[in-house]
């Protein structure tokens, strides 16, 4: 059986992924900044903030210690934001940054090197990574979409050595990022000085979005058969929304033009 590293693990997908590997006979050693109580020989949790590296090196001791080797690296930490690029603060901005892509970088360069021959790196993006962004939820897109080429950049490197990089690019999600995502769109209609959005328009189109949610446990069965299957995907996608796909496909004049009309 194979032993694996979850950051991000007491978040939705992070339990789901951390308890159907362990159900299914492998050890789980995972780091979250709110790091909950575990019981069993194979599945462990440490607090451990991804912005800060001297604690993932303690973590990746005992991991070390314990596990000797790692089969796969599933990269889940992040954080979800919503605001206008003008009006958010730089500290809401670096930090965005600071999680959704070098959270990743960091995570990465201190565990990789306990990866097996073919071991694996899993990472989480999102299905707006590779799309236009959308009014206000831009931060999100653009730290999403930079974590995107920087697995396609690591996924070049880490081939010369035999270990395979795989992306996961899920749409929406029922954890508790939701929940999280409507309190942001309601804080941001009410404090923006700049933008005369309607924020009744505005939760619609958020919520026809978001309506068609997974669960996490459908999106851990997706990384538990990348990480299994002989040749796996470079990319999976799971609950693609149609209208960002339409969205996507419209020519700029005419995504510009929409949003005019839908939000104005």
């Amino acid at each position: 059986m194979g032993n694996y590293f979850v950051s991000g693990a007491c978040g939705g997908m992070g339990r789901a992924v951390s308890k159907i590997l362990v159900e299914n006979g492998h050890s789980v050693w995972g780091t979250d900044v709110a790091a909950y109580e575990t019981a069993g020989e194979r599945l462990h949790i440490f607090r451990a903030d991804v912005t800060k590296t001297a604690e993932l090196e303690k973590v990746a001791e005992t991991v070390k210690k314990e596990a000797g080797t790692l089969d796969g690296i599933i990269n889940i930490a992040g954080v979800y934001d919503l605001n206008s690029l003008i009006e958010m603060s730089e500290e809401d901005f670096v930090r965005d940054f600071d999680v959704n892509l070098f959270g990743a970088f960091r995570v990465n360069k201190v565990f990789v090197p306990m990866l097996a021959e073919k071991g694996r790196v899993v990472i989480v993006t999102s299905e707006l990574a590779p799309l236009p962004p959308l009014p206000f939820t831009g931060i999100y897109a653009i730290t999403k979409a930079a974590l995107d080429r920087y697995a396609d950049a690591l996924r070049m490197e880490l081939q010369l050595t035999g270990k395979k990089v795989i992306v996961l690019r899920p749409g929406a999600v029922k954890t508790g990022m939701l929940p999280a995502s409507v309190k942001k769109l309601e804080d941001f209609c009410a404090s923006t000085k700049t933008y005369k959005v309607s924020s009744e328009r505005f939760k619609n189109v958020v919520e026809r979005v978001e309506s068609r949610n997974v669960p996490p446990e459908k999106i851990a069965s997706v990384i538990k058969k990348a990480l299994e299957v002989k040749r796996p995907k470079n990319v999976y996608t799971i609950n693609r929304n149609p209208l960002l796909l339409l969205y996507g496909a419209m020519p700029r004049r005419l995504r510009l033009w929409a949003i005019r009309k839908i939000l104005k």
